[in-house]
């Protein structure tokens, strides 16, 4: 409740007649929108010229007093509804006597200034709290009715306590807050009362509108004391926090300061002392002997001097001293000028080779034709490999026999998975803990600008958004391009022509089309039973036994044992599975040594592998055994190496072709070719088989629903190279004829029945061997594709070349 009202008011009134012949009877309110002027305090006013009219000037000239109220902080509209503040101009817009308090401070106009702006300062002095009770007129003056009030002080020892409390806080508020200066505390020991005190510490409190006025209404000094104390203790809490913060900066801006003057201090003492030089010194004269001998060309060694003399200027306690010295520490260790003496010695290079790798003819006859080039032209450049085959036969290793063969350095790394762009050219020096890219950092390690660099899994690059890798290394293997090579993180460039990169992958198909056209494809086929036999003997055993602190006298495999091993448990076309199989026998092996008393050999047999091993992954020669009519055997390609594939067909009653298997569009569509040329092939022979039963011949396709499927239903299939083998199918079942055993085949079928040549020969065969199979079935066209099978693969294999369907019929189908 104000002060204003109940009680008060008589004693207010009681007064009616002290002092009061000195004010007008009306008085001109000018409103103001920020803290108030309190009784006794002298202020300046700045009207706008806009506000200064005429006739406010005119009245001022006539009479010596003006009323100053604040502007309500909550204004409403003519239906009552709150104003958005934000949405009105307060400075332009039209004050009424309804958006204003009506309780004040009148004022005794002391001065009036004309400025060069054109507005005009006017110097008040608060004279009295007041009140206007009747409006008199709202334009182009607001003037107003109004009564004066006087403080209501009751003398006593609590007024007393509370004027001191608020000197005391005062006092302290002055050590934190510079507006509470010597100037105001005389002005607080002046003051005339203890009503003034409060007004003056208020007046030098930022109050809000709504606390102003308050403050203003109220008219006992005690209470007055009382709120002016609590807004006291919220200004010094702020004024606290304040200085924490302050305090927080100019320790952290001291301690830089103090580390600076130290430093320089202790540059000047060493050097009164003739003490040796300070670290930033002597970096920077390591860094210069190094600049000297790196052998940089003109516009790296440019750009590494302006970075130098940028160096010498930063200070060591700047960020950005560490950032320019870790770039000046790439570029010095970089090996601009240094390489390795290239050691061809192509007789010892075919002794390693042959050493380290077993079979692989082809793919060792042309690294053979390489190095003997090099040998020839030590700066040829030009060729890039591309190591093509599945995993585990031996791709990374023939990366280093090469590296071995030539005498250099080898590193390799994985693209596999690699989607930034930066990983390969480095990121831009504007980011934080930016480093160069793969490339550069193996030139790093390996110290000399001629490595032999492996580009592991090229066929697994992924792309994002952040970039394409695959695009990035256009640059660094086009012998055309990478003679100026530029890292992003350097900014400069650098020769790679000199580094031989070979890249290895699993399936090619996955490499983009530009990126496959700067390598040399060499294909790595997957290894026959004997030859898995042989790397197990001679290379997997005894590296086994070593890494598991055994010696060949107390383990032994027979070659019987390994065939079964590799038949039964690891008969993909590397040797990782077999490997780990065999680890496995060793961890036996190792187990059976420790825990027996006395010495005994570890020669596992046949049917001890599966007390071993645990069960067989695949069936041993489940080719060679004898199927019903309509099951056949294809040979199929993956990523991975040849497969064998069954198909297998089943007669339904009613009508129709059901495809099952997860087939491809390009294998479904060869399906249906064979269903129908099948059909039309029995219609052919129909006159012939007029009088066989079971609607065999012409009717049987015609009045069976036959369903076709592919096992392995959750690997995806697709390709046209199962043409013939589906069709093989069909006409088995239509014709109630078994196809002969041990028997497979690969070729696409064309709509007349020719046989149209495929891909992948060479890894289908290897697969057909593996598996048991002795008869193959191929192409016509692919016969010259045999040639690249080595003959020791193709012995104990049978082929057959064949150009029409008539001919698949005559080998395959039983008498």
């Amino acid at each position: 409740m104000s002060d204003l009202d109940g009680e008060y008011q008589v004693q207010i009134k009681a007064n009616d007649n002290e002092d009061f012949t000195d004010f007008p009877n009306e008085v001109v309110i000018i409103p103001i929108m920020n803290s108030p002027i309190f009784p006794g305090m002298i202020a300046p006013i700045i009207l706008t010229e806009e506000k200064f009219t005429p006739e406010l000037d005119h009245y001022l000239m006539t009479s010596g007093y003006v009323a100053l109220n604040l502007v309500k902080s909550e204004l409403k509209d003519e239906n009552g509804q709150f104003i958005d503040e934000e949405a009105i101009d307060l400075e332009n817009r039209e004050i009424k006597p309804a958006d204003i308090y009506k309780v004040g401070v009148l004022c005794k106009v002391v001065k009036k200034l004309k400025l060069p702006d054109g507005s005009v300062n006017v110097l008040v002095h608060g004279v009295k709290r007041y009140r206007a009770f009747e409006y008199v007129q709202d334009t182009p003056l607001l003037r107003a009715k109004f009564e004066v009030f006087d403080d209501i002080l009751e003398a006593d020892e609590e007024l007393d306590a509370y004027t001191r409390s608020v000197i005391n806080q005062v006092k302290r508020l002055s050590e934190i807050n510079p507006y509470f200066n010597e100037e105001m505390k005389l002005a607080m020991l002046n003051s005339p009362s203890p009503g003034a005190l409060a007004d003056l510490v208020a007046f030098a409190i930022s109050l809000d509108i709504p606390e102003a006025q308050d403050f203003l209404e109220t008219l006992v000094v005690k209470k007055r004391f009382a709120k002016l104390l609590v807004y006291l203790k919220r200004e010094k809490d702020v004024a606290d926090i304040q200085k924490k913060i302050s305090d927080e900066v100019n320790d952290k801006v001291n301690k830089y300061q103090r580390e600076y003057f130290l430093r320089e201090q202790l540059k000047v003492i060493r050097s009164e002392l003739g003490m040796d030089e300070d670290e930033k010194s002597r970096d920077l004269k390591k860094m210069q002997e190094k600049l000297e001998d790196c052998g940089m060309p003109e516009t790296a060694l440019k750009s590494a001097k302006e970075e130098m003399e940028r160096l010498e200027v930063i200070p060591d306690s700047s960020p950005e001293y560490n950032v320019a010295r870790t770039y000046l520490n790439w570029m010095l260790d970089l090996p601009w000028s240094k390489s390795s003496e290239d050691k061809v010695d192509i007789a010892n290079a075919k002794k390693i080779l042959e050493k380290e790798h077993y079979g692989l003819e082809k793919a060792k006859e042309r690294i053979l034709e390489f190095l003997a080039v090099r040998k020839l032209k030590p700066n040829f450049d030009g060729t890039i490999l591309c190591l093509s085959g599945p995993p585990g036969v031996g791709k990374t290793s023939m990366g280093k026999s090469i590296a071995s063969s030539l005498g250099r350095e080898f590193y390799r790394f994985s693209l596999g998975g690699m989607r930034d762009e930066a990983e390969i050219k480095g990121h831009r020096r504007t980011y934080v803990g930016a480093m160069p890219g793969k490339i550069i950092q193996a030139l790093k390690r390996v110290e000399v600008n001629n490595p032999v660099i492996m580009l592991d899994e090229i066929d697994k690059l992924g792309t994002s958004h952040q970039g394409d890798p695959a695009s990035a290394l256009l640059e660094v293997l086009d012998p055309e391009q990478n003679s100026t090579f530029i890292d992003s993180y350097l900014d400069v460039p650098f020769d790679l022509s000199k580094v031989l990169f070979i890249a290895t992958a699993n399936y090619i198909g996955n490499i983009p089309e530009p990126l496959m056209d700067r390598m040399e494809i060499i294909e790595l086929s997957g290894y026959t039973i004997e030859e898995k036999v042989s790397i197990a003997n001679k290379w997997v055993v005894p590296k086994l036994l070593n890494k598991h602190g055994l010696d060949k006298a107390e383990f032994t495999l027979s070659a019987k044992v390994l065939k079964k091993i590799i038949t039964d448990y690891a008969r993909e076309p590397g040797v990782r599975v077999m490997e780990q199989f065999l680890a496995k026998l060793c961890r036996k092996a190792a187990l059976e040594k420790v825990s027996s008393k006395r010495k005994k050999k570890f020669t596992p047999k046949v049917e001890q592998l599966e007390d071993l091993l645990g069960p067989a992954r695949f069936q041993s020669e489940l080719a060679g055994k004898a199927f019903n009519p309509g099951v056949v055997t294809g040979l199929a390609w993956t990523a991975y190496g040849g497969e064998i594939l069954f198909i297998e067909t089943l007669p339904l009653k009613g009508k129709g072709f059901k495809l099952t298997g997860q087939l491809g569009d390009v294998m479904n569509e060869s399906a249906n070719l064979a269903y129908s040329y099948v059909k039309r092939l029995l219609q052919q022979e129909s006159p012939k088989n007029k009088k066989t039963k079971d609607g065999e011949g012409e009717d049987f396709l015609a009045n069976h629903e036959v369903h076709l499927h592919l096992p392995a239903g959750a690997t995806p299939k697709d390709g046209p190279s199962a043409g013939i083998t589906m069709a093989l199918a069909l006409y088995s079942l239509a014709s109630n004829k078994k196809v002969k055993s041990s028997l497979a085949m690969t070729g696409e079928l064309s709509l007349t029945g020719k046989v149209l040549p495929v891909g992948g020969i060479k890894e289908k065969v290897l697969a057909a061997k593996r598996a048991g199979i002795r008869t193959i079935i191929l192409p016509k066209q692919n016969e010259k594709d045999l040639k690249e099978v080595p003959e020791r693969h193709r012995r104990g294999l049978k082929f057959f070349p064949v150009s029409h369907f008539d001919e698949v019929l005559k080998v395959a189908l039983s008498k």
